[in-house]
């Protein structure tokens, strides 16, 4: 199913709920029930429930975010780093910079398409792409410089090895989901009880408040799937591209 599809039913079905249970309350009313005051202290609690909830709904989506852009920095950083193999290789003999250039770019080609419905599907690096990346780094530190210019180059081809790996190890570790189940609860339970403190304030007779109250219903409801689609960086609708790779590796097809 579509996310757009499921973002358009959770805000009408919250709309629905609204406007299911303020019917059902305003028939089953008595007819001496007094709608025209509501306690200070309901009011009072209610605005502060809704702010408490406002602040945890926004360090929610800032957290989400940063671990996505996070996601999307690992990403960056590994491609430069295999970018830059391939490019100071220029310096070895013919045949070993064809060799790395060639076991960089089947590394490339497989993060882009397998690894990376892999990390959508499963959560999960293959083992696959570990040893590609394990026959670039050998290809580079096994050999052995013959020249000073080689020798030159040869450090910093290895600080470059590392630092791909570090970026896949980084990346391995952003595939899952960022928020705790625990968080969760308490995102949706607050939802519920923000949403029900509407009902505490006896809004059920205009249809203006109804309107407003469904409303609400409906942007706490796309908050808490803003926060859903951002919670796992390679596997949803905001995820992380595979644009860095592609742009620095344009032979490769994702």
């Amino acid at each position: 199913m579509p996310e757009w599809l499921v973002l358009t039913l959770a805000m009408l079905a919250a709309c629905a709920v609204v406007v299911i249970i303020t019917l059902v309350r305003h028939r089953r009313a008595s007819d001496d029930e007094d709608i025209t005051e509501t306690p200070d202290v309901i009011e009072y609690m209610t605005m502060w429930i809704g702010v408490v909830y406002a602040i945890v709904l926004g360090l929610a989506i800032a957290g989400v975010w940063e671990a996505r852009s996070a996601a999307q920095d690992h990403v960056q950083a590994e491609a430069v780093a295999l970018h830059e193999i391939s490019e100071r290789v220029r310096v070895y003999p013919t045949d070993v910079r064809d060799r790395i250039r060639e076991d960089v770019n089947a590394y490339v080609g497989h993060v882009v398409t397998t690894e990376w419905k892999a990390m959508a599907d499963r959560g999960e690096v293959t083992e696959r792409g570990t040893e590609l990346l394990a026959r670039v780094r050998a290809d580079v530190t096994d050999y052995e410089p013959r020249s000073d210019f080689e020798a030159q180059a040869y450090q910093p081809l290895v600080d470059q090895v590392t630092a791909a790996d570090q970026a896949r190890i980084a990346r391995a570790e952003s595939t899952g989901a960022t928020m705790p189940g625990v968080v969760w609860f308490g995102l949706v339970a607050g939802g519920v009880i923000t949403v029900g403190m509407i009902f505490a304030l006896q809004i059920r007779r205009t249809t203006r408040e109804m309107v407003l109250a469904g409303l609400f219903s409906a942007l706490i409801a796309f908050l808490l799937f803003l926060i859903w689609d951002f919670d796992a960086p390679f596997s949803r609708g905001v995820a992380a591209s595979t644009d860095p790779f592609l742009s620095l590796f344009p032979g490769v097809e994702g």
